[in-house]
């Protein structure tokens, strides 16, 4: 250390362009004098590949270039926290030219917000072309169906609800009814094409629940 103190000392004295000082430790006999010669320096910081970071005081071009510094006491030091205010710059300029971030929206999201438009546009459709009554578990309904598998003709059908499952286009409702003294149900669409007419008979059979599968076990409560 001392041949690298001495080195750097003559490289100071000798006529330079700029000097690299890591710490200036001063002391009382060279204030005055330590004060007049940086002032025709410029500080600078600098940072190194090893993670130092430096004070560099480079000389001004107008100066003169026979000044010479006085004999000063200096030792290395190696600052940590000058190192992230002096990369920090760095980082703000990088992150300005990075792309702005361009937000998409879920696929799946955009298909079903789509589908329920459809699904409403389907249903007032459906409800401007015939009368679609509100039915309700409990009430007792009549039917006319066009059955596909019996060429297209018309049933009729009647029973008393015992469900409904809302969802939109695709609601339906269970019917249950007694065929030949045998309970039989049914489910249909509500919004179904097949479904010509439906007819509300019965609204007196006022229920608390909304699935009446207790019905199943009792088979008076159908005959009416």
């Amino acid at each position: 250390m001392g041949s690298f103190y001495r080195s750097f000392r003559h490289v100071i004295g000798s006529h330079f362009t700029s000097s690299r000082i890591m710490h200036l430790n001063l002391s009382k006999g060279y204030t005055t004098n330590c004060g007049q010669a940086l002032a025709a320096l410029e500080p600078k910081l600098s940072t190194y590949p090893t993670g130092t970071v430096a004070t560099i005081f480079q000389q001004p071009t107008d100066s003169k270039k026979n000044m010479v510094l006085p004999s000063v006491l200096m030792r290395c030091l190696t600052t940590v926290g000058n190192l992230e205010e002096s990369i920090a710059p760095d980082v703000s300029d990088a992150s300005m030219n990075v792309a702005p971030r361009i937000k998409f929206k879920r696929l799946d999201k955009t298909a079903r917000h789509i589908m329920q438009i459809l699904d409403k546009e389907a249903v007032q459709e459906v409800r401007g072309s015939r009368e679609v009554p509100d039915i309700k578990p409990g009430y007792i309904v009549q039917l006319k169906v066009v059955v596909p598998e019996n060429k297209r003709r018309a049933s009729i059908l009647k029973g008393t609800v015992i469900a409904r499952r809302n969802a939109g286009l695709n609601t339906t409702f269970r019917l249950r009814r007694l065929v030949a003294g045998v309970g039989v149900e049914s489910v249909f669409p509500l919004y179904s094409p097949n479904i010509k007419e439906i007819r509300v008979l019965d609204t007196r059979n006022k229920v608390r629940r909304a699935k009446l599968y207790f019905l199943r076990n009792r088979m008076n409560a159908l005959r009416k």
